[in-house]
């Protein structure tokens, strides 16, 4: 529906987890924001070169927050962490089923975050680097520019006139701007939902193929085991023979006739 935003932005890593929000009212009770697991991915935005976590529960995003150089990922316990969010006033928890998976995020999460700050790093040079040439350059150059730029606006009844067509054309640009962007979300969230599914039923995938290859080498180990039983017992044998004993069979066989 939406192609341009697949191409801006991709998971790279998710994980399953129960979503918490902190208590607004008494900042020290967890809310749970999900009834079960949910899948929490980071997501990079190559156009902007920053990174997301996203979580969505049915179609409702129930984590959507940026991840900033100033955050951090703190272990609480063997299997819950947290973050702050500042933006969204709010603090995360993420409950795990295991500790690896806790760990897991927690390197993602530490990761990220040092890839955020050497963006923000670049960013601030770029913007340093135009700014110097912005004051390098010559006044009048930005006043012809605008005087290019701005259509000439056509005075029906005088000045009055002018300005109330200036004022009704900047409010039908602003509800259109908030319509279109109210859309772009509401597809970006069922978007973002299905590339998250998609990234963990192909890590699943990856996961079921190394369990059966593990299992197909551990029939091969059983049946060297056998072979080598089956051989030791062979090599008995012979020996008995050799020595002139008797199976135990035999002897039975003998004195119940």
């Amino acid at each position: 529906m939406f192609p341009h935003h697949r191409e801006r932005e991709q998971p790279i890593f998710s994980t399953r987890a129960h979503v918490f929000q902190i208590d607004p009212t008494t900042k020290r009770n967890w809310i749970p924001a999900s009834k079960h697991a949910v899948t929490v991915s980071f997501f990079y935005d190559a156009n902007r070169n920053a990174y997301r976590i996203i979580s969505v529960g049915g179609t409702k995003a129930i984590i959507n927050c940026t991840v900033t150089p100033s955050m951090t990922f703190t272990k609480t316990s063997q299997k819950f962490g947290q973050w702050a969010d500042s933006r969204a006033n709010t603090v995360y928890g993420l409950g795990f089923a295991t500790e690896q998976q806790l760990h897991q995020f927690s390197e993602k999460f530490k990761e990220v975050k040092d890839a955020a700050r050497l963006a923000r790093e670049k960013s601030q040079d770029k913007e340093l680097a135009n700014t110097a040439l912005t004051i390098a350059a010559p006044q009048f150059s930005q006043d012809l520019s605008d005087e290019l730029q701005s259509p000439p606006v056509m005075c029906v009844n005088g000045p009055e006139d002018k300005l109330f067509r200036s004022q009704s054309a900047d409010i039908t640009l602003a509800s259109e701007k908030e319509r279109i962007k109210k859309m772009l979300s509401e597809g970006s969230i069922c978007e973002i939902n299905l590339e998250a599914e998609l990234f963990t039923l192909q890590d699943s995938n990856s996961k079921l193929v190394a369990a059966l290859h593990e299992a197909n080498a551990n029939v091969e180990q059983w049946k060297k085991q056998l072979a080598a039983y089956q051989g030791e017992t062979e090599r008995l044998r012979e020996q008995q023979e050799e020595a002139g004993i008797e199976p135990a069979t035999s002897r039975f066989q003998d004195s119940s006739h």
